[in-house]
Parts: C-alpha cells; sequence; structure tokens
C-alpha cells in the first residue's frame, strides 16, 4: 500500500530525532492479513528510529469485558479483539523489546483514556511518527487526536496498512491536507542518517 503519496503532499519537514517518538500501532494476530505485507517497511522503520534512539511506543487494542465495548461493539458485532486470546497479542515479526512501552487501548484512539498524552509531554516528545493498521481506523485517528493535541505529526505511508487500497489512499489525502506530513521509510532513513 505504499503506491505513490508524492501527488498529496503539500509541505515537506522531517522528524526531529531529540523530540520524535514512534508510534506502531495494533499490529497484533488479528490484523495479521492486512499487516504482513508492511513487515519489512515497519521493522525497517522501528530500526531506523531505534538506530536514531528514538523511543519505540506499541500500541494494543483490546476488550476486557462487554463494559468497554461502547460503539465499537454495535459497529463490529462479534468481530472485537479479547483480552488474552491469541488475536490479542503482537505480532512476533515486529520484534518488540521488553523494555519498549505498550498502551492498552479499547477504542481507535490510542490518546482515550490511555494516559499516552502524560507520558509523551513527560518524554519531552513534540513529534509523533504514526505506524502500524489500520491507516483509516486506528492510525488516523490516533495521528489526528495527536495534532489537535498540540504535537507535530508525521505519518508513514509504507508502514501503515488497511482492507483496501481506496481506503489507504483516502486517509494520506486527509493527513497530507491537514493534520501530517507524509513520510516513508526511506525518507526517514536518509533525514536520521544525516542527523547522526
Amino acid at each position: 500500500m505504499a503506491s505513490s503519496y508524492k501527488k498529496y503532499q503539500i509541505r515537506n519537514q522531517n522528524p526531529n530525532p531529540k523530540t520524535s517518538v514512534l508510534l506502531v500501532i495494533d499490529m497484533q494476530n488479528h490484523f495479521s492479513s492486512i499487516a504482513k505485507p508492511i513487515i519489512p517497511s515497519i521493522t525497517t522503520t522501528i530500526n531506523t528510529c531505534r538506530r536514531a534512539s528514538i523511543p519505540v511506543i506499541f500500541t494494543r487494542h483490546c476488550h476486557k469485558s462487554p463494559a468497554d465495548h461502547a460503539m465499537l461493539g454495535e459497529w463490529w458485532g462479534n468481530d472485537l479483539i479479547i483480552d488474552g486470546t491469541p488475536d490479542s497479542e503482537l505480532m512476533p515479526e515486529i520484534g518488540r523489546r521488553e523494555e519498549e512501552l505498550v498502551v492498552e487501548k479499547n477504542t481507535y484512539s490510542g490518546f482515550r483514556g490511555t494516559q499516552l498524552e502524560e507520558r509523551l509531554k513527560d518524554m519531552g516528545v513534540e513529534e509523533v511518527i504514526v505506524t502500524g493498521v489500520m491507516t483509516n481506523l486506528c492510525c488516523e485517528t490516533t495521528a489526528r487526536e495527536a495534532f489537535v493535541r498540540g504535537f507535530r505529526v508525521f505519518f508513514s505511508t509504507d508502514a501503515t496498512a488497511t482492507s483496501s487500497e481506496e481506503l489507504h489512499q483516502a486517509t494520506l489525502m486527509n493527513m497530507a491536507y491537514g493534520f501530517a506530513y507524509l513520510v516513508d521509510c526511506k525518507t526517514l532513513q536518509t533525514a536520521f542518517l544525516s542527523s547522526m
């Protein structure tokens, strides 16, 4: 889903490795069919950020009881990710390190009810790089919320994925128009290597 995003790009900027964090959204077994094609790009992005000393934070979408299903229960019915099931676990292919933070969430946003904003501010983070799945749901919602909370947002074009190319492209267009700088793993590698 990494087709040319340059046609949407309105603004150009590279993240500052000193004030950035990488968010890896919901790379869980539940989404493996969508996520597997972007494993090379997302692992390249993760490793690039680690080499540049950029913290990596993972999110994990899960529901613990019907009380936390909210609108997702109505919208998706029985297709929710239940905590404690194999589907709820992060995909081993992404290579999360034990010391890297995992933020649990039960809605599309990585910020709602998770204290992620407070953690990022405590770390001195000013910029977030968004990767993961699904481009048009959890990635887009998290990116939009980061923007309105005052973070500069960088949205990966090749380390995000969703159920269709049309939905992926629509999000890239929206992100570039009003919320985020579009980047890919090669752009990040070049930017961070030149700053080291």
